[in-house]
């Protein structure tokens, strides 16, 4: 693909725009702070300038002089004049310390004055540039920066590239950039490189995924285009940060949406940037590459239908001009670059463009790409093309191509003239369905709100306000004022009633955070749905109810669930989210089926991928992720949370959810940092949506995350939160969360077991009631801890070996690593490292890798330092500050934080604090090692 030299990329440093560079950035950071060079390449407007300037940036606040050249296309030719602008302007510092010879050809070199060549003067012109260079290190340290090498002038190149193979030891770093083609195999930098010093690193920029193009946009205040739309801009832009600015700025500039079916317009500045060498095809060659471009899988054949009688002459000239990308291993034709292909389409007429669509409506074999060619051919409505285009959305629907049939039912809709069955808004509405089927929420709710401007039919406008509510997602409030309005419409009409009391019960539960309220509703839905006979809508509601039914610990959860299973089945409903199918799974998880929740999540994900129900799927690979991580196979569930995470991210739906749960997978299995963080943005996406349900569920994720990192002051604060908000929302069944062994935990490692023993005796209740095994175990385990705290130490080690045993039995492997774990630190008898060894295998076995670190620490520091129960150097109370030896004194008197607040005069936060810091100092856990190491010093 070739470019123009002189289009330049954003001149500005903007560290804040190495999107999707951060490791890369780190590691080049990193080799740059340790003495190194580095080489950054990769395709024109890839971002190696922006990479370049913000490394720049940071690295030349470290050296004592720093050397600047950027060459261009145009000035290639000039000899020496990339040198003249690394040198120039220092010279004079040092030509007095270069010999006579070297200083004249350089001189001469570098002011023009003189005939000076490699040839004639090779030799004194390269030792000049060493001895230049060496020169300036003995002052200090010295960074060369060098954009677009692959324009420097051959004498400057070759020049450079014998210094740099010779400065040795010398604090001399190279940091520079050169252009090399898309594909990855591509091995340009190769001759750059070999002429870089011998440490170099070379550092290839790959194109953004769609979140961060996204993330691009976002910073350069291009805001307001909706997510279809940004995926289109990835789509066409090859995720290249050039392309894709462009492509925002022209749809900012114009925001008109393009028809449906077509390709993004492609500003002016990008044509010119990939189409230089269109010029040199025939107009039949352009002809026939329009024609691929217009195409979906444009093949040879293909052309051939469609009367491109010389196609494979024309692409393998498109191709040898580096157009077209040569696919030995497939038949198709792939453009080099997609956006050669946009621009392609962009650059033709209208009429061009028509042609090129009515060849391939007749040449192309599938039903749905000959429907939509057949579209862009035509002008104006016409009812037989809206015909085949409604059959066409139809197939793609069957095909699980719910995007592909929103796209064709617009089309259908532009087609369909006003006075015929079914109308141009019936066919808009079902394309907005459509579209919320495919996750491309922003388009929905776009097409609805358009729908309502023009259409009076009371079904029509609740349809339409349904689509609206569901497009808002979890961010209901957004839409509360939508509500009235669809009631109003609705009138007395049971059909349309239970269709927004539905969407009432969702309300009631994401805005009001009232479980029973929203049960009710769900209630008066599913018997509404039921008198009009709209099945679909019944299902739905049971769903909910038992949903709500399960979270409340009601009774009639089971009954609920049976109704909603019962016949007739909707297909559709049955693989919801929402219906009773997951509202089955997460029966089955809660009740400790987990092979059958495995089982019965699996074949729900299977489902909605085969229909394209994106947001469903998201719902689902959570689901799944779950179901691995209860049975301990930590690994799998991070992978599977990540892998929602992703599609949650590119559909912005139910981001906040996945990012939460993708917080307790990364705790389990990953990256503890990384789970606080995630954890911390589900938190505030959940408060900035009023979302309640989830803010208690992202809090207990937070909560656990603290955990694994060993905060468990902060661990206490987020759980208590979260025993607020479950009381407040009615939820009463404690494996909903599963927070409740984390907070009893916790609050005995600061020091406050009788609110542990609080917490476990409440949830207890509720877990004996329900017939929650595997709560009840763990629960035991945090009870276990609590008697150790008080110096039961043979009762505490019973329990603990009975709960790990329970939990292992139940299949919950990670939560028997975790007892195994407590049970090594509360067996004295048996200190020193292999004390660990049950815990490390069974967390070995689930790739717990938080977890083992947490046991490698452990066992390294040995008994004084690992458990919780061991004796201590009474000694070790001789390096506390005055006021922890004065806490810790209280603590061995017994008194409880709040007692040792008031007697010291300070807050219940600063004992706690206080004590954080003893533990710290002291390598223990729990106020009863203090007391122990109180006992071994009245024993000394």
């Amino acid at each position: 693909m070739t470019v123009r030299g002189d289009f330049k990329e954003p001149a500005r440093p903007r560290p804040d725009l190495v999107i999707g560079r951060e490791e890369l950035f780190a590691g080049a950071r990193e080799q740059l702070s340790d003495g190194g060079s580095v080489l950054v390449h990769g395709p024109a407007g890839i971002g190696k300038s922006t990479v370049l300037r913000a490394l720049a940036a940071e690295c030349a606040e470290s050296a004592h002089t720093v050397l600047r050249c950027s060459a261009t296309e145009s000035e290639s030719h000039l000899p020496f004049l990339a040198l003249a602008d690394l040198l120039g302007l220092v010279v004079d510092q040092v030509s007095d310390r270069l010999p006579a010879p070297q200083r004249t050809a350089l001189e001469s070199a570098l002011t023009g004055r003189g005939e000076s060549t490699l040839q004639r003067d090779g030799l004194a012109l390269r030792l000049a540039v060493l001895s230049v260079l060496r020169a300036l290190a003995a002052q200090g340290p010295v960074l060369i920066v060098a954009d677009d090498l692959q324009w420097l002038d051959p004498a400057s190149a070759e020049l450079l590239g014998f210094a740099a193979r010779r400065l040795g030891e010398m604090p001399v770093r190279m940091l520079s950039a050169v252009r090399t083609d898309t594909e990855p195999r591509d091995q340009q930098h190769d001759r750059h490189l070999r002429a870089s010093p011998p440490d170099t690193l070379a550092v290839r920029l790959n194109p953004l995924s769609r979140a961060q193009v996204a993330e691009l946009l976002g910073h350069r205040g291009y805001t307001g285009l909706p997510r279809t739309t940004v995926r289109d801009i990835h789509r066409t832009s090859g995720g290249n940060p050039l392309f894709a600015l462009e492509l925002g700025r022209a749809l900012a500039e114009n925001p008109a949406r393009p028809n449906p079916g077509e390709p993004l317009p492609v500003p002016t500045s990008l044509r010119a940037l990939v189409l230089s060498r269109l010029e040199m095809l025939s107009a039949e060659a352009r002809h026939t590459l329009l024609v691929a471009s217009a195409g979906a899988r444009p093949t040879l054949a293909l052309l051939h239908a469609a009367r491109r009688d010389n196609a494979e002459a024309e692409t393998a000239h498109a191709a040898s001009l580096g157009l077209l990308a040569t696919e030995r291993e497939t038949p198709g034709i792939r453009f080099a670059h997609p956006m050669i292909s946009a621009a392609l389409y962009a650059e033709a007429s209208a009429q061009e463009r028509r042609a090129a669509h009515a060849a391939l409506s007749t040449a192309a074999s599938d039903p749905i790409e000959r429907a939509r060619h057949l579209a862009l051919a035509t002008t104006g409505t016409d009812p037989q093309v809206a015909a085949r285009l409604g059959e066409a959305a139809a197939v793609a629907r069957d095909r699980g191509a719910p995007s592909v049939a929103a796209g064709l039912g617009l089309l259908a809709a532009r087609h369909t003239p006003p006075e015929t069955v079914p109308g141009p808004d019936e066919r808009r509405l079902q394309a907005a369905e459509d579209a919320l089927t495919a996750g491309e929420s922003d388009l929905a709710r776009d097409i609805a709100r358009d729908a309502l401007r023009r259409v009076t039919a009371p079904a029509d406008r609740v349809r339409a306000w349904m689509v609206v509510i569901d497009a808002a997602g979890q961010a209901m409030a957004e839409v509360d004022a939508v509500f009235p309005q669809a009631l109003a419409d609705a009138g007395e009409d049971p059909r349309l009633l239970a269709l927004v009391r539905y969407q009432l019960a969702w309300r009631a539960l994401l805005v009001e955070g009232e479980m029973a309220k929203g049960r009710e509703e769900a209630a008066i839905a599913a018997q509404l749905a039921a008198r009009a006979g709209d099945r679909p809508t019944e299902l739905l509601a049971l769903g909910f109810q038992a949903q709500m039914e399960t979270l409340m610990g009601h009774p009639g959860a089971p009954a609920t669930i049976q109704r909603a299973m019962r016949e007739p089945q909707d297909p559709r409903v049955a693989c919801d989210h929402n219906g009773a199918g997951a509202a089955r799974f997460r029966w089955l998880i809660m009740g400790d089926q987990l092979a059958e929740a495995r089982t019965t999540i699996t074949a729900l994900l299977r489902e909605v991928r085969r229909r394209g129900m994106v947001e469903s799927e998201v719902h689902f690979l959570r689901g799944l992720a779950e179901t691995e991580l209860r049975s301990g196979h930590c690994g799998r569930a991070l992978d599977l949370a990540r892998e929602s995470l992703r599609l949650a991210r590119d559909t912005g739906i139910g981001e906040a959810a996945t990012a939460m749960f993708t917080s307790l997978a990364e705790a389990a299995g990953g990256d503890v940092d990384r789970a606080l963080a995630l954890a911390r943005e589900a938190v505030d996406r959940a408060e900035e949506d009023g979302d309640l349900v989830y803010l208690s569920r992202a809090l207990g994720a937070l909560g656990h995350a603290q955990l694994v990192a060993g905060d468990s002051l902060a661990v206490v604060q987020s759980l208590r939160r979260v025993r607020e908000l479950e009381e407040r929302l009615g939820v009463t069944d404690p494996a909903r969360g599963r927070w409740h062994g984390d907070l009893a935990e916790a609050l005995v490692r600061i020091g406050e077991p009788v609110e542990a023993q609080d917490v476990i005796d409440a949830t207890r209740a509720q877990a004996l009631r329900l017939g929650r095994e595997s709560v009840l175990a763990v629960l035991d385990r945090a009870e276990a801890l609590v008697r150790a705290a008080r110096g039961e130490q043979g009762p505490a080690v019973r329990q603990l070996t009975a709960a790990q045993d329970r939990l292992g039995k139940l299949g919950y492997g990670l939560e028997e690593a975790r007892a195994a774990y407590a049970l090594a630190g509360l067996r004295t008898h048996r200190p020193g490292p292999t004390s660990y060894d049950e815990a490390t295998r069974l967390f070995r076995r689930c790739r717990a890798l938080p977890w083992l670190r947490q046991v490698e620490s452990a066992s390294a520091a040995g008994p004084a330092v690992a458990s919780a129960t061991t004796p201590l150097a009474p000694a070790a109370l001789d390096s506390l500050a005055a006021t922890e030896r004065q806490v810790a004194a209280l603590v061995m008197e017994g008194a409880t934080n709040r007692e040792i607040a008031a007697r010291l005069f300070i807050s219940v936060k600063t004992v706690e604090a206080t004590l954080t810091r003893v533990y710290r100092k002291l390598g223990i856990r729990s106020r009863v090692d203090i007391v122990r190491l109180a006992a071994g010093r009245r024993s000394g």
